[in-house]
């Protein structure tokens, strides 16, 4: 039977009006997995403000928040650098005010053995995942310093970031950098009213997957039965966990991990399936071949 299906689109997990008269930023928020987040926020009432380098991305975004009768701004930005991070805060707080909430979901990642991965594939994804997420941290969290003001980031992770991920030695790093500097914001920013919290996914599947993702061997397949849940999770299901961790019913949560993936990290075998190397998996020819 597995667990219950999510309530159906448009049905929030907070009371309505939860975020009125608050900005939330969502680093990548135009597509996939962060429009999802952005919409939850937007439908509770809030002013939205989505991030991305990509001018497609950042309209996508915006019409999917218009359509819902929400504020929203764009605003372009590259996150592995610090100063657009900086002109970033100023463009949004000139057009909204200081944001309330960061959302840091901008991500990179494609699969590839270790031994193959190249310096510019591991800085790609690392400075986006761990150089951006610390540099947009850093900003929210001295502006809110400054203002004497409460805030709320949410950091969104991996559940390979204590596990480790064949085929992902570049994000699976990246993450767990993330995890250990939310857990060491939290401890720093709390006495200063600044709660941090790291959000991770599970099989989630999205219209806007990247073609090296969707193509991962298996892909598209019975996924759900590979899943104690029996069954995916969808981006509002997601989302729901993200408003609900930036708001103040959450106020006393700080520092915390939330795994949304139908128990789908912790299932053990107990005789594990025969082992396939992830380059035979990712059906790549013998390395030096």
């Amino acid at each position: 039977m597995g667990l219950p299906n999510a309530p159906d689109e448009g049905a929030s997990a907070l009371p309505p009006g939860t975020f009125d008269g608050k900005v939330v930023v969502v680093t990548g928020g135009g597509t996939g997995l962060g429009k999802g987040i952005a919409l939850e926020f937007a439908r509770l009432g809030a002013t939205l403000a989505i991030w991305s380098r990509s001018p497609e991305h950042l309209d996508a975004g915006r019409a999917a928040v218009e359509a819902l009768g929400a504020k929203v701004i764009t605003v372009g930005c590259d996150i592995r650098e610090p100063d657009q991070v900086a002109g970033a805060f100023d463009d949004t707080e000139a057009r909204l005010g200081l944001p309330d909430v960061l959302v840091n979901n901008s991500a990179g990642n494609f699969p590839t053995p270790a031994e193959d991965l190249s310096p510019n594939g591991w800085r790609a994804v690392t400075r986006i995942v761990l150089d951006g997420t610390f540099f947009c941290c850093r900003e929210f969290g001295r502006r809110h310093l400054s203002a004497k003001t409460a805030g709320s980031i949410v950091n969104i992770g991996a559940s390979y970031s204590w596990t480790g991920g064949p085929g992902f030695a570049h994000s699976a790093a990246a993450k767990a950098g993330v995890k250990n500097l939310t857990e060491t914001l939290a401890v720093e920013w709390a006495p200063y009213g600044i709660r941090v919290n790291y959000l991770v996914p599970g099989l989630i599947p999205h219209d806007d997957e990247p073609e090296q993702i969707r193509n991962v061997p298996g892909r598209g397949g019975k996924e759900g039965a590979t899943i104690p849940a029996g069954r995916v999770g969808t981006p509002r299901e997601f989302g729901w966990a993200a408003t609900f961790l930036a708001s103040p019913y959450a106020s006393y949560i700080t520092g915390a991990t939330l795994v949304v993936d139908g128990a789908n990290w912790q299932r053990r075998a107990m005789m594990q399936p025969e082992f396939t190397p992830i380059r035979e998996q990712l059906g790549r020819e013998p390395f030096g071949s």
